[in-house]
């Protein structure tokens, strides 16, 4: 008993003295609780919606009145022409758009029926399959309340409004549209993170971080010369599953492909940073790895838009998400492969993975200079 004591004595003072470890495991916990209890909702709200009401009557009123009130959508804009809806659904400004026909008043109060087209951006499967199942309901309980209140006799029944779906860029609803870019993400994010950070934390633990510490070369051509080869290794990565995600799952790639490759640059180099920066936080592969797995993989998994939309998450998370590099890459990625839009499109998404790898990067340069000091 009082060898085991002893050894457990031991072990605590261990792990005492290794703060980093002791405070991941400690803040583990508390952050899966509220990560998959906040964050992982699969209720889909405040759906970003447009309205093109060519009609102007009591009755388009009230149906765009009823989408408001539903709780599920958010009104952002109201348009006129049909250039104004591409742009907004391009730009993901709008999810949704509500498109009413001229006339659909008047055939509503003569018994004729009208029908209101409900567009739907298809990047997102999950999404969009939900969000077509609100508009559909929220048309056919309009329509239902408008049928009791133009009750005439003699008149022949029938529905005064059906919707028509228009589902853009996905309209068969293929999930593996959907999943392939955020796998393009999540594997970015794992070739890139993970190998720089493992190499710089294996000379350490090998001893020969001292032997670089000591070398007649600056920091700069340091971080240069340690994260080219892995740059070059991850975008071979990348361009393999990209064609393979061509060939076997059917991926388009619809706009341009020097776009993609500077999307695809710019989020590996931002993902490197990444390492880089968690190797100078590390000492040990062990905890080089979970502090990799917590701040980089779990964010780009589930708080990127991959999988959850970052509009259901609560206020305080939708900021987080905002420092989640993969969540700009995703929207660029999509408008490239699935959209065919142009960089007038996404460069704030493109801007915003220059300004993250900036910043990791001078991060990682400043601390790896006082480490070798």
């Amino acid at each position: 008993m009082k060898k085991a004591l002893a050894v457990g004595w031991k072990e605590f003072r261990q792990i005492r003295r290794d703060r980093r470890s002791l405070m991941i495991l400690l803040f583990i916990p508390i952050f899966f609780l509220l990560l998959f209890g906040y964050a992982l909702n699969f209720d889909i709200r405040h759906v970003r919606l447009a309205v093109q009401d060519r009609d102007h009557s009591a009755e388009s009123r009230e149906l765009v009145s009823a989408f408001v009130n539903s709780g599920y959508f958010d009104l952002v804009a109201t348009i006129g022409s049909q250039t104004e809806l591409d742009r907004l659904i391009d730009t993901n400004q709008a999810r949704a758009a509500v498109v009413i026909p001229e006339g659909l008043g008047r055939d509503v109060r003569t018994g004729r029926t009208s029908t209101v087209q409900i567009v739907i951006n298809g990047d997102n499967v999950n999404t969009a399959s939900t969000v077509m199942a609100y508009a559909v309901s929220i048309v056919q309980n309009v329509s239902a309340s408008l049928q009791l209140q133009q009750m005439m006799p003699g008149r022949a029944p029938g529905a005064p409004l059906v919707a028509v779906p228009r589902i853009w860029y996905n309209p068969e609803l293929k999930s593996a549209l959907f999943l392939v870019p955020g796998l393009i993400a999540f594997i970015g994010m794992i070739t890139a993170a993970i190998s720089t950070t493992m190499s710089i934390v294996r000379e350490k633990e090998r001893g020969t971080w001292e032997q670089v510490r000591m070398a007649p070369i600056n920091t700069l051509s340091y971080v240069l010369g340690k994260t080219t080869p892995y740059l070059a290794i991850s975008l071979v990565s990348s361009a393999i599953v990209i064609a393979a995600a061509m060939v076997l799952f059917d991926l388009p790639v619809r706009g341009s492909w020097l776009l993609l490759f500077g999307a695809v640059l710019l989020y590996l180099a931002g993902a490197l940073g990444t390492g880089m920066l968690i190797s100078t936080l590390a000492d040990s592969q062990l905890l080089a790895f979970q502090v990799v797995a917590l701040l980089a993989f779990l964010p780009t998994m589930l708080l990127s838009g991959f999988v959850f939309p970052i509009s259901s998450m609560p206020v305080a998370i939708q900021v987080i998400t905002h420092i989640v590099p993969a969540r700009y890459f995703l929207v660029a990625l999509r408008g490239i492969v699935l959209k065919g839009t142009g960089l007038h499109e996404f460069w704030p998404q493109l801007a915003a993975l220059a300004l993250y790898t900036t910043i990791v990067l001078g991060l990682a340069s400043v601390r790896l200079s006082r480490e070798r000091g």
